[in-house]
């Protein structure tokens, strides 16, 4: 079986919330459709909350703090992320937004993605295709083609909660099928060297 890692970035701001319980369901059915192709996947799952005056810090000073420069590296060696927001006035939150404002320029490049969000209402859902996925459009990720979006009444009822699953299990299994037909995502090493001593010294 081939080893991948899956990197979950939730932008909940409450314990517990749904933004982190729709991103726990996600990576679970991402786990699943993959061992079905053939791919384990490994989860590590970034809480923006706890990163919040980490992210300021960067801003303000250009420095990331330990703890936000694990998070970074982890989504940069990803094979696969899924990135969930709550939306606020039609849009992501401004903690998931800052995240991504503070990513490398070319960390989530070729990279597939599964984009999804929560909010109290499903009018809320257009902010997934006007602002989150030409977000990562821009950062030339690859979002799939099913994002999801769960509004407060999709965690009540045997028919709206059947419809979220049927939803979740469409998206996850579009990544998994993304992750299982890519090579392994690599990292450059920004200070590697490129060209020998020997070259060097020829002026080559």
């Amino acid at each position: 079986m081939k080893q991948r890692n899956l990197v979950v970035v939730s932008a909940g701001l409450s314990q517990p919330s749904s933004t982190r319980l729709l991103a726990d369901r996600l990576s679970a059915a991402a786990v699943d459709a993959a061992a079905g192709l053939g791919v384990g996947l490994t989860v590590q799952v970034i809480e923006l909350r706890d990163l919040a005056h980490d992210l300021m810090n960067h801003l303000l000073t250009g420095f990331p703090p330990a703890p936000l420069k694990r998070a970074l590296d982890a989504v940069e060696s990803a094979d696969a992320m899924i990135a969930v927001t709550p939306i606020f006035n039609a849009s992501y939150s401004g903690l998931f937004k800052s995240f991504f404002d503070v990513l490398g320029q070319d960390a989530v490049a070729d990279k597939p993605v599964l984009i999804a969000a929560t909010g109290g209402s499903a009018r809320h859902s257009l902010a997934l295709d006007h602002a989150v996925r030409p977000m990562f459009v821009y950062l030339r990720a690859v979002p799939v083609p099913t994002a999801v979006f769960a509004a407060s009444e999709d965690w009540g009822g045997d028919e709206s909660e059947g419809q979220l699953r049927g939803r979740i299990g469409r998206a996850a299994g579009e990544l998994a099928r993304e992750v299982e037909r890519r090579d392994p995502a690599t990292v450059q090493d920004p200070f590697a060297l490129t060209t020998s001593f020997e070259e060097l010294l020829a002026g080559g």
